[in-house]
């Protein structure tokens, strides 16, 4: 993995779900993370629910954390639905501190 991938990484495991005191990059809303030359990140995400009540401001506090990444210049975010997330998505961490 790239350097700039980890440091978006370590980015997006600041954000947690309002609901879920879990980062969203340990919960598997992630799915995809692309670095383009180091400067551009395309990033596929979903959220735990199309009614999640952080619909709107979540998506748009990721693309605003990445762009903290210094020589980030371009953050294209797409909020797919498919495949739905579920609990088999979380990593193990996240498990255990849920404790399923």
């Amino acid at each position: 993995m790239s350097e700039v991938k980890d440091k978006i990484i370590a980015e997006i495991k600041k954000i947690y779900d309002p609901e879920i005191p879990v980062n969203i990059y340990e919960l598997g809303l992630i799915y995809k993370i692309d670095v383009l030359n180091d400067k551009k990140v395309n990033i596929e995400m979903t959220l735990t629910s199309p009614n999640c009540p952080v619909a709107e401001s979540l998506p748009k506090e990721v693309k605003d954390s990445i762009m903290q990444v210094e020589g980030i210049e371009k953050v294209d975010l797409d909020l797919v639905w498919d495949p739905p997330w579920n609990k088999d998505m979380m990593s193990d961490a996240a498990k255990l501190e849920l404790n399923l």
